[in-house]
């Protein structure tokens, strides 16, 4: 299809990750692009316990609030002699860490399920997608059923990646409302994207 060409609320934005193992995790050296990430996300995996295969991603479920996502800026001051105000200029950016806050469901969160990446130590491919539809399928790639629809039925998307680490998981309980948890993620790359994933046959 296309990406998202108007105004909405990106209702059914999801965040996935890939299950392949060590090298697998990520694109091959040189295909940090649309193609290699999209090749990660072929395949869905939607029950655990979840088998390490290339090509595999689980989508992380009961997401509250996601973060901003991107780059953030860091300007830098610089003095100038004989000027009235200093210049700004960029400076060199630091990898953010983003937190995502999770209705807690700690059946999805234990140690046979996704608890199993939580500080693992492997980075991994994520895909954070924009959707103003509900799709059928989540997969980036495939000629038939992929997340930008069908020509019959197309779903206008925006898809961005990098790659990081699950690093924590804080569990909130509350009192007066559902438990929630922070997921926290460390930014291992680049945010590359914006992409979109055209409608299949």
């Amino acid at each position: 299809m296309s990406h998202i060409n108007s105004l909405g609320v990106a209702l059914y934005t999801d965040l996935s990750f890939t299950l392949g193992a060590g090298a697998a995790a990520v694109p091959a050296a040189g295909s940090y692009n649309q193609a290699g990430f999209d090749a990660l996300f072929a395949l869905e995996d939607a029950t655990a316990p979840y088998a390490a295969v290339s090509n595999s991603f689980v989508r992380i479920q009961n997401v509250r609030d996601f973060p901003s996502m991107g780059t953030p800026p860091n300007i830098v001051k610089v003095p100038v002699f004989g000027a009235k105000q200093s210049q700004q200029i960029q400076g060199q950016s630091d990898a953010p860490s983003m937190e995502v806050t999770l209705n807690y469901v700690p059946d999805d969160w234990s140690s046979t399920n996704l608890g199993l990446y939580v500080n693992d130590g492997v980075t991994r491919a994520f895909r954070f997608a924009l959707l103003n539809t509900a799709c059928t399928t989540w997969k980036s790639t495939g000629t038939t059923a992929n997340i930008g629809g069908t020509l019959a039925l197309p779903i206008l998307n925006s898809l961005y990646y990098f790659t990081g680490r699950i690093e924590a998981l804080s569990i909130k309980p509350s009192l007066t409302d559902a438990t929630t948890a922070t997921l926290t993620l460390s930014m291992q790359s680049d945010f590359y994207g914006a992409y979109t994933v055209t409608a299949s046959t």
